[in-house]
Protein backbone atom coordinates (compact mmCIF):
# COMPACT_ATOMS: atom_id res chain seq x y z
CA UNK A 1 0.00 0.00 0.00
CA UNK A 2 1.17 3.74 -0.45
CA UNK A 3 0.14 6.75 0.48
CA UNK A 4 -0.59 9.49 -2.50
CA UNK A 5 -1.77 13.06 -2.38
CA UNK A 6 -4.27 14.02 -4.96
CA UNK A 7 -3.87 17.43 -5.92
CA UNK A 8 -7.20 19.24 -7.75
CA UNK A 9 -6.66 22.07 -10.18
CA UNK A 10 -9.15 24.97 -9.61
CA UNK A 11 -11.60 23.98 -7.29
CA UNK A 12 -13.01 25.82 -4.01
CA UNK A 13 -10.86 29.57 -5.47
CA UNK A 14 -12.19 32.30 -6.45
CA UNK A 15 -16.44 31.54 -5.92
CA UNK A 16 -16.69 29.05 -8.76
CA UNK A 17 -16.18 25.40 -8.81
CA UNK A 18 -17.09 24.59 -5.72
CA UNK A 19 -16.31 20.70 -4.21
CA UNK A 20 -16.91 20.61 -0.41
CA UNK A 21 -13.96 18.22 0.70
CA UNK A 22 -16.56 15.06 2.39
CA UNK A 23 -17.60 14.54 -1.48
CA UNK A 24 -14.10 14.40 -2.22
CA UNK A 25 -13.25 12.09 0.63
CA UNK A 26 -16.93 10.13 -0.41
CA UNK A 27 -15.51 9.79 -4.02
CA UNK A 28 -12.13 8.72 -3.21
CA UNK A 29 -13.30 6.16 -0.90
CA UNK A 30 -16.33 4.67 -3.06
CA UNK A 31 -13.16 3.97 -5.67
CA UNK A 32 -11.75 1.88 -2.89
CA UNK A 33 -9.18 4.28 -1.36
CA UNK A 34 -8.46 4.06 2.32
CA UNK A 35 -7.43 6.25 5.15
CA UNK A 36 -8.71 9.23 3.19
CA UNK A 37 -8.18 12.48 5.20
CA UNK A 38 -8.48 16.08 2.76
CA UNK A 39 -6.12 19.09 3.59
CA UNK A 40 -7.42 22.44 3.78
CA UNK A 41 -10.60 23.48 1.65
CA UNK A 42 -8.53 24.14 -1.84
CA UNK A 43 -8.35 20.80 -3.07
CA UNK A 44 -6.07 18.33 -2.20
CA UNK A 45 -6.27 15.00 -0.67
CA UNK A 46 -4.56 12.30 1.09
CA UNK A 47 -5.26 8.65 0.77
CA UNK A 48 -3.92 4.80 0.52
CA UNK A 49 -3.78 2.99 -2.63
CA UNK A 50 -2.71 -0.81 -3.49
CA UNK A 51 -1.98 0.47 -7.16
CA UNK A 52 0.66 2.27 -7.92
CA UNK A 53 0.08 3.65 -11.59
CA UNK A 54 0.06 7.83 -10.37
CA UNK A 55 -1.45 8.53 -14.05
CA UNK A 56 -4.61 6.13 -13.85
CA UNK A 57 -5.25 7.17 -9.88
CA UNK A 58 -5.52 10.62 -11.35
CA UNK A 59 -7.77 9.74 -14.31
CA UNK A 60 -9.84 8.11 -12.56
CA UNK A 61 -10.35 9.94 -9.62
CA UNK A 62 -11.07 12.84 -12.17
CA UNK A 63 -13.59 10.44 -14.32
CA UNK A 64 -15.74 10.10 -10.78
CA UNK A 65 -15.62 13.56 -9.55
CA UNK A 66 -16.89 14.96 -13.26
CA UNK A 67 -19.79 12.26 -12.53
CA UNK A 68 -20.57 14.23 -9.32
CA UNK A 69 -19.94 17.75 -9.68
CA UNK A 70 -20.99 19.90 -12.96
CA UNK A 71 -17.49 20.44 -14.16
CA UNK A 72 -14.63 18.94 -15.34
CA UNK A 73 -11.78 18.41 -12.91
CA UNK A 74 -7.88 17.72 -13.44
CA UNK A 75 -6.19 16.10 -11.01
CA UNK A 76 -2.17 15.32 -10.56
CA UNK A 77 -1.92 12.30 -7.92
CA UNK A 78 1.91 12.06 -6.29
CA UNK A 79 3.30 9.93 -3.93
CA UNK A 80 5.88 10.87 -1.06
CA UNK A 81 9.06 9.88 -2.27
CA UNK A 82 7.79 12.52 -5.43
CA UNK A 83 6.98 14.95 -2.83
CA UNK A 84 10.04 14.88 -0.68
CA UNK A 85 11.87 15.09 -3.88
CA UNK A 86 10.46 17.85 -4.78
CA UNK A 87 11.11 19.58 -1.44
CA UNK A 88 14.67 18.84 -1.39
CA UNK A 89 15.01 19.87 -5.16
CA UNK A 90 14.18 23.60 -4.04
CA UNK A 91 16.22 25.61 -5.79
CA UNK A 92 15.72 28.51 -3.55
CA UNK A 93 16.60 28.91 0.21
CA UNK A 94 13.31 27.75 1.64
CA UNK A 95 13.94 27.71 4.94
CA UNK A 96 15.07 31.36 4.90
CA UNK A 97 11.57 31.92 3.45
CA UNK A 98 8.14 32.84 4.13
CA UNK A 99 6.08 29.93 3.36
CA UNK A 100 3.74 32.95 1.02
CA UNK A 101 7.23 33.26 -0.55
CA UNK A 102 7.84 30.00 -1.94
CA UNK A 103 5.05 28.01 -4.31
CA UNK A 104 5.58 25.06 -6.86
CA UNK A 105 3.64 24.59 -9.67
CA UNK A 106 3.07 20.46 -9.95
CA UNK A 107 3.16 19.61 -13.83
CA UNK A 108 1.20 16.45 -14.91
CA UNK A 109 4.83 16.25 -17.36
CA UNK A 110 8.05 17.61 -17.64
CA UNK A 111 9.04 20.41 -19.31
CA UNK A 112 12.62 22.17 -19.62
CA UNK A 113 13.78 26.24 -20.13
CA UNK A 114 12.53 26.31 -23.57
CA UNK A 115 8.86 26.36 -23.08
CA UNK A 116 10.28 29.51 -21.16
CA UNK A 117 12.54 31.17 -23.17
CA UNK A 118 10.37 34.06 -24.40
CA UNK A 119 9.56 35.27 -20.78
CA UNK A 120 11.57 37.98 -20.09
CA UNK A 121 12.76 37.00 -16.66
CA UNK A 122 14.38 39.91 -15.65
CA UNK A 123 11.61 42.13 -16.08
CA UNK A 124 10.14 39.91 -13.04
CA UNK A 125 12.98 40.58 -10.94
CA UNK A 126 13.11 40.28 -7.66
CA UNK A 127 10.57 37.14 -8.77
CA UNK A 128 12.00 34.40 -10.07
CA UNK A 129 10.87 30.65 -11.18
CA UNK A 130 13.08 27.34 -11.89
CA UNK A 131 12.64 24.58 -13.54
CA UNK A 132 12.45 21.29 -12.09
CA UNK A 133 10.73 17.51 -11.75
CA UNK A 134 7.83 17.71 -13.29
CA UNK A 135 7.32 21.31 -11.59
CA UNK A 136 8.20 25.30 -11.33
CA UNK A 137 9.43 26.21 -8.41
CA UNK A 138 8.31 30.00 -8.02
CA UNK A 139 9.74 32.67 -5.62
CA UNK A 140 7.25 35.63 -5.13
CA UNK A 141 8.08 37.98 -2.39
CA UNK A 142 4.96 39.66 -1.82
CA UNK A 143 3.39 36.57 -2.08
CA UNK A 144 1.13 34.88 -5.22
CA UNK A 145 -1.49 37.57 -5.00
CA UNK A 146 0.57 40.18 -5.70
CA UNK A 147 2.55 38.35 -8.95
CA UNK A 148 3.07 39.23 -11.91
CA UNK A 149 5.35 36.22 -13.05
CA UNK A 150 2.55 34.05 -11.51
CA UNK A 151 -0.19 35.80 -13.58
CA UNK A 152 2.64 35.17 -16.83
CA UNK A 153 3.80 31.64 -15.79
CA UNK A 154 -0.50 30.30 -15.72
CA UNK A 155 -1.21 32.19 -19.08
CA UNK A 156 -2.21 30.01 -21.82
CA UNK A 157 0.54 30.42 -23.96
CA UNK A 158 2.98 29.14 -21.62
CA UNK A 159 0.69 26.51 -20.05
CA UNK A 160 -0.87 25.38 -23.24
CA UNK A 161 -1.34 21.35 -23.45
CA UNK A 162 -0.68 20.70 -19.56
CA UNK A 163 -2.20 20.22 -16.39
CA UNK A 164 -0.97 22.36 -13.78
CA UNK A 165 -1.77 23.29 -10.26
CA UNK A 166 0.43 25.32 -7.99
CA UNK A 167 0.84 25.34 -3.44
CA UNK A 168 2.13 27.29 -1.31
CA UNK A 169 5.21 25.74 0.46
CA UNK A 170 3.86 25.21 3.78
CA UNK A 171 0.89 23.11 1.84
CA UNK A 172 3.91 21.20 0.07
CA UNK A 173 5.66 20.72 2.86
CA UNK A 174 1.95 19.37 5.12
CA UNK A 175 1.76 17.18 1.73
CA UNK A 176 4.94 15.20 2.79
CA UNK A 177 4.63 14.45 5.79
CA UNK A 178 0.86 13.47 5.43
CA UNK A 179 2.13 11.24 2.71
CA UNK A 180 5.00 10.07 4.49
CA UNK A 181 5.34 6.28 5.57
Amino acid sequence: MTTYAALLRGVNVGGGRKMPMAELRAALEELGHRDVRTYLQSGQAVFTAGRGDQEALAAELAEELGRRFAFACEVLVRDHAYLAGVVDACPFPAAELAGRQLHVTFLDRDVDDARFAALDREAYLPEEFRVGDRALYLYLPDGMGRSRLAVQLAGPRLTKGLVATTRNWNTVLKLVALTAP
